[in-house]
């Protein structure tokens, strides 16, 4: 007979999941330290949500009590085709398509209602870049991958270009084993990153990176930085593109990840005369949506220079 955690991963893949593993619901002491210290030494630059409640992003039994298993799930994101970059503006590549956290959402949740239906009336809970909770870390911890040098999951079968949901439920499980880092000697992210965001190993400086900078940042942009965007106006694919892992990377299956028709034709000129009303009609239901035109076109003025 099939386990519980073989039922729910059955369901995820064909709900459009890549990987699902599970990890018992237990305090992440390994991460506390590091996650600890690198609050109080102000290197998580603007993301003030980070300081809110740490302890409960160390444990998710006080998140959500009860909690015995937490399930981490992969959905890919690496497109069919890259938008070409040549005489272009470059976004990331997870922002091609349609908001992740609405596709994922609809998934996780229709995923808890499998789960509900199969064990009866059990607790679950979801968060996709929402809540308290130390995405990547419970993605190693079940199994999905290891926490790379440049800081992102890489799962050594399909590379980084994931996005990751996590869910908390009352139901035991099985857990998975925690996946062994393979970055070794290896340096690509560190020497490719064009701001010096990756100053050590395993450590990200938000205030250099570029994703950061183009996404979250609300202070405006250091004027030293402007000149080493390499044309990135949201988000920034050089750690991973440069990735040994992600030559194993294949294109995902996710409908709602397609770009916009407009945006394959999109180069440099485009964006540069990119009106409000495009703007509304391209990435209504973008995550770039989010930091709205004007941000956007400050960004795009920052790259073209």
């Amino acid at each position: 007979m099939e386990s519980s955690g073989q039922k729910i991963s059955a369901k995820a893949i064909e709900l459009g999941f890549k990987l699902c593993g599970f990890a018992r619901a237990e305090p992440l002491d390994k991460d506390r330290e590091f996650f600890i210290t690198y609050l109080k030494e102000r290197r998580h630059a603007g993301l003030q949500f980070l300081e809110r409640k740490p302890e409960i992003r160390i444990d998710p039994r006080m998140l959500m009590p009860g909690t015995q298993t937490v399930i981490g799930l992969l959905v890919n994101y690496y497109p069919h085709e890259i938008i070409p970059e040549t005489d272009n503006l470059i976004i990331s590549k997870h922002a091609y398509g349609k908001d992740y956290h609405n596709v994922m959402k609809e998934r996780t949740r229709a995923l808890i209602n499998f789960m509900k239906d199969e064990f009866g009336p059990i607790k679950a809970k979801s968060f996709i870049d929402s809540g308290p909770v130390l995405e990547k870390a419970w993605a190693r911890q079940c199994g999905l991958g290891w926490t790379g040098k440049n800081t992102l999951l890489i799962n050594p079968q399909t590379g980084s270009f994931h996005f990751i949901a996590i869910i908390l439920t009352d139901l035991l499980i099985e857990p998975d084993f925690p996946e062994l880092d393979h970055c070794n000697n290896c340096r690509a992210c560190i020497d490719a990153c064009p701001t010096g965001a990756l100053e050590k190993a395993y450590e990200l400086h938000p205030s250099k990176c570029i994703a950061y900078l183009t996404i979250e940042d609300q202070s405006g942009m250091p004027d030293e930085l402007k000149n080493k965007l390499h044309g990135r106006i949201y988000g920034c694919d050089i750690c991973q593109d440069v990735c040994p892992y992600n030559r194993f990377a294949v294109p995902h299956s996710i409908e709602e990840f397609k770009p916009d028709k407009h945006l394959m034709s999109f180069r440099k000129p485009d964006w540069l005369h990119l009106t409000s009303g495009q703007f509304e009609s391209i990435f209504k239901d973008s995550s770039i949506f989010r930091i709205g035109y004007e941000k956007l076109m400050r960004n795009i003025g920052n790259a073209a220079n």
